[in-house]
């Protein structure tokens, strides 16, 4: 084999091996790119028309799709109806799968975390039973 063709084989393998490289880096990338960092979950009520406010900022009224930040823990979500008792609830967070794909790279770990989008909300479906406000005739 001919120095020539020696370096041309040397140049190859680097190129092929950079090629390995990067692609297996950009692979790994991260749950915020593939899912975003906002989610929306469907929220209904009964009785419906219930006002829905989202860490008290008021996101229309029910039967309603409401997109919410991503995070370890739900916004707090509350209902309020004429003549019903207020309801508070947060919706239940898990684990991300999407997030594996980030395999070994730290980086792309900690921006999911920083982002919410490790957590995914599920369900997605909320129903929900507003309790009457209960009279008291003194």
């Amino acid at each position: 084999m001919s120095k020539t063709n020696y370096k041309i084989l040397v140049h190859m393998k680097s190129i092929i091996t950079f090629s390995i490289a990067s692609t297996l880096f950009l692979m790994s990338s991260c749950a915020t790119v593939f899912t975003g960092t906002r989610q929306t979950i469907q929220i209904v009520s009964n009785p419906p028309g219930a006002k829905i406010l989202v860490d008290g900022i008021d996101r229309g009224s029910t039967p309603s799709a409401v997109s919410l930040k991503k995070g370890s823990n739900g916004q707090l979500i509350t209902l309020k109806a004429n003549g019903y008792e207020t309801k508070n609830f947060q919706p239940e967070t898990s684990f991300n799968e999407v997030a594996i794909l980030n395999l070994f790279n730290i980086i792309f770990w900690g921006i999911d975390i920083a982002t919410g989008a490790l957590w995914k909300y599920d369900p997605k479906y909320y129903e929900l039973e507003l309790e009457q406000k209960s009279s008291i005739n003194k």
